[in-house]
């Protein structure tokens, strides 16, 4: 599974980027034949002033079908992330169940 990581001016903690892989091989592993490319990109919102500022958005380009995109804004990294891997991890699941049922449809219509 090929991914890259972008953090747009972001000073990361040691270990964010072990624990995105981390958690992009839970969420995305088995359908890791179908996925042709994953972008994160991670960002501070407001800059140092805090908040609930931490984006992390994750764009997964699958084989023969549309992009599917997650992205979430909240207090910390680890939480932005968890979050947003969760929210990919089922909308790759969504869109392959949604693929399989055009792919049923168009063989019983021939």
């Amino acid at each position: 599974m090929q991914w890259e990581l972008r953090n747009h001016g972001v000073e990361l903690e040691e270990g964010v980027r072990e624990h995105v892989e981390r958690r992009l091989q839970f969420a995305l592993s088995r359908f890791g034949s179908k996925i042709a490319r994953i972008v994160v990109s991670l960002s501070d919102l407001n800059g140092p002033r805090g908040g609930m500022d931490k984006s992390c958005q994750i764009v997964v380009r699958l084989k023969g079908m549309s992009d599917v995109i997650a992205d979430i804004v909240d207090t910390g990294w680890i939480v932005a992330i968890d979050r947003a891997t969760n929210r990919i991890g089922h909308s790759v699941s969504r869109q392959m169940e949604r693929s399989r049922g055009f792919e049923r449809e168009s063989a019983a219509g021939n």
